[in-house]
């Protein structure tokens, strides 16, 4: 595909159209919710997406389709705070046997994950500059705190 990346029709409606092109009204909408966390994925990237998968959803920009999404992401922040641990142990540079100096592979693998984490935050708007994209409406209706407390009668802890 050339050109830009088309935008989603929520954001342009968000944002106003301002090239005034048509829109794509038959967009899917997929349900909002959040995704079971992948088995395969490593314990720091679970921990990751226990973090995100919340916030992201109180935003209401995660859906079962941005699992894998979400996975690539936390999978590949899992392999950058791995590399950045090893590379606290060791030196930027090794020698090797034949005395040649090269760098660390840790470092290569840090670098790499985080190329593809930058990737995926600015899909998931997880970055500053893509949040300042969009402009997201508080949901309407009473706070949680306002909403009347319902205590059922045989309830032993209000009793």
């Amino acid at each position: 595909m050339r050109g830009r990346k088309p935008k989603a029709t929520a954001l342009k409606l968000i944002e106003g159209n301002a090239g005034h092109r048509p829109l794509n009204h038959r967009e899917p909408k997929p349900h909002l919710c959040i995704p079971s966390c992948p088995a395969h994925l490593s314990p720091t990237a679970k921990a990751e997406w226990k973090r995100l998968a919340h916030q992201l959803h109180g935003l209401g920009i995660l859906t079962a389709l941005d699992r894998s999404a979400l996975a690539a992401y936390c999978q590949a922040y899992g392999r950058w705070t791995e590399a950045e641990k090893n590379l606290k142990t060791t030196p930027a540079l090794l020698r090797t046997p034949a005395g040649y100096v090269q760098p660390n592979p840790w470092l290569a693998i840090a670098n790499k994950n985080l190329e593809l984490m930058h990737k995926f935050m600015a899909e998931l708007g997880l970055s500053p500059s893509s949040r300042s994209r969009v402009s997201a409406t508080p949901p309407l209706g009473p706070k949680p705190w306002e909403l009347p407390r319902l205590v059922e009668e045989d309830d032993e802890f209000f009793n």
